[in-house]
């Protein structure tokens, strides 16, 4: 049976950055009069889940097109690989192995789980069928019980609807193909947003299997309790600045929420009377 290298097996053989999926210093962007991002680095290593914290408006968005290649930096600088890139669109991260389960998911709902595991990367059949374009499903179906089996995923059928699925199974269907497709790194918008609690923490775990699994995955999120459980480090942007950089440790949600209003450092007293 061909089987498709796993998550692990992947990472070894392209590690010539050592640890980390990417490394961004100095990074910035303006709209008009508005400096959405200013003087940001971060970074994201492999096998760890790193939350990126902030309020609406603080830069969250903004700096993960920028890491994706949505946005070009207007400074700064983005290293993959041991090498300064410019990406001028998303296929220049994708080529690189970073991908991005945006929050609308951008899953097909009229097509199939198998489908849309393969959407843009079908495979064909070959020999005298290749010139026809038809689709080497068992192929494609092998591939993808086993990255759904990497990370415990179970589906009634790869044959059904997206639209048929429920929330959670639309996500877990959208992390295992960014985790297919990805040699490094997963950039996450909002994978908990529109979602119950035990859908929730289903995704939560599946996060953390990602991570445990080699990969580094950012996790853009407004629910801190439940991220805070699942990460190794927390980044807080406020008004597009680097408020709170440090691993996870002792952080609690307090903490986080002092950096977004602008109270990170202050004496506790001091917080409580801002509350």
């Amino acid at each position: 049976m061909h089987m498709e290298l796993s998550p692990m097996e992947v990472i070894s053989e392209t590690k010539p950055s050592g640890n980390y999926v990417f490394r961004a210093q100095g990074l910035s962007k303006t709209f008009g009069h508005v400096k959405a991002i200013r003087n940001v680095s971060i970074e994201l290593r492999r096998g760890e889940v790193l939350a990126l914290f902030g309020d609406n408006g603080a830069g969250k968005s903004t700096l993960t097109k920028m890491l994706c290649g949505v946005y070009t930096p207007d400074s700064g600088t983005i290293e993959i690989d041991d090498e300064h890139i410019v990406m001028k669109g998303t296929r220049d991260a994708e080529d690189r192995g970073i991908t991005v389960v945006h929050q609308d998911l951008a899953l097909a709902p009229d097509l199939t789980v198998l489908e849309n595991m393969f959407l843009g990367h079908e495979i064909l059949r070959g020999g005298i069928l290749k010139p026809f374009g038809f689709l080497a499903r068992r192929e494609m179906a092998e591939k993808t019980e086993s990255a759904l089996q990497s990370l415990s995923i179970r589906l009634p059928s790869l044959s059904l609807a997206v639209k048929d699925l429920s929330g959670g199974q639309r996500q877990a269907v959208a992390v295992a193909r960014a985790n297919m497709w990805s040699r490094s790194g997963i950039l996450m918008d909002e994978p908990t947003a529109a979602l119950g609690t035990i859908q929730s923490d289903i995704v939560c775990s599946l996060i953390r299997s990602t991570a445990d699994a080699g990969a580094g995955v950012m996790v853009i999120s407004h629910d801190i309790p439940r991220i805070l459980e699942i990460a190794n480090r927390v980044i807080v942007l406020r008004h597009g600045e680097v408020a709170l950089d440090e691993p996870i440790g002792s952080l609690s949600r307090s903490d986080v929420v002092a950096a977004m209003v602008g109270l990170a450092g202050a004496d506790p007293e001091d917080k409580e009377d801002n509350k």
